[in-house]
């Protein structure tokens, strides 16, 4: 009998011993979830940080966000990882995910930010270089924005010869310290709609950029009205572009290269006709 319960107890031990080694184990706890900045804007990756707590230690640890994810780096119970920039107007979701080496997994609540951009800087947004000797579907008018956020062009419009060619829609964007051509004119749109009207790199014109409200921004002014009082007026023949110098807020020049859609010439020389 005393045999028998010796094997007893020494069971009931080792049964006891189980139960208090599982009593140890869990998942881990997501805690102090904080992001910054908590107003981003579309050029601004968002941090976010977190307390991991728990018994085991943790094997992995995910931040997850509109169906992107990123590895977190631990430090301690701290944990971090970035989200990277969105565009505006984007609303951002994210949850991050714990695994610990007793094989739980911990999901944290849901947590979310919107993106938003100042309101646009019209004053950065320029015309950039014209271009009016080549065929009709080559022609172009190119824009410039100076300012560190994409500018929206839904309700910009240009007048050419003080009538309306051209107006920007939804999804028309110049990014920051980029550029966006209205290539094609008189119908012969090869990109971002064209404009409607003639160019002619040897008659006088006027080019006006306004902004959604009606405000004139920039304009391209080369001779003056004939005395029909009608553009058109028979000028030299330029065969390059008028591009400024530099981007966006240097003077009209006339150059020799055509750099529709990337960085200006550095060299040009002047045009008499231009109003600067």
């Amino acid at each position: 009998m005393k045999k028998i319960f010796f094997i007893s107890a020494a069971v009931l031990l080792a049964l006891t011993g189980c139960v208090k080694d599982e009593m140890f184990k869990g998942p881990s706890t997501i805690d102090k979830v904080v992001f910054s900045p908590e107003a981003p804007t579309s050029i601004t990756p968002v941090q976010v940080t977190a307390n991991v707590t728990g018994l085991q230690a943790v094997t992995s640890a995910t931040l997850n966000y509109n169906g992107g994810s990123v590895n977190m780096t631990g430090s301690g119970t701290s944990f971090t990882a970035t989200i990277p920039a969105m565009e505006d107007g984007a609303e951002v979701n994210f949850t991050i995910v714990v695994n610990n080496e007793a094989g739980f997994t911990t999901t944290s609540d849901k947590y979310s930010y919107k993106v938003g951009d100042p309101a646009p800087d019209w004053t950065k947004l320029r015309l950039n270089e014209v271009y009016g000797a080549g065929a009709d579907e080559e022609k172009f008018f190119e824009l410039y924005n100076g300012s560190d956020f994409p500018i929206k062009l839904n309700g910009v419009t240009i007048n050419k010869d003080e009538e309306l060619t051209w107006t920007g829609i939804d999804g028309y964007v110049v990014p920051a310290k980029g550029y966006f051509s209205i290539v094609g004119a008189k119908g012969t749109a090869k990109k971002n709609g064209g404009f409607k009207s003639g160019f002619s790199a040897k008659k006088s014109v006027l080019i006006e950029l306004f902004d959604p409200k009606g405000n004139k921004i920039d304009f391209f002014q080369r001779g003056e009205k004939m005395d029909s009082g009608e553009w058109g007026a028979s000028l030299s023949e330029n065969k390059g572009s008028w591009s400024r110098i530099p981007d966006g807020v240097g003077k009209w020049m006339i150059t020799g290269s055509i750099t529709e859609g990337v960085a200006n010439s550095k060299d040009g020389k002047e045009d008499a006709d231009v109003k600067q």
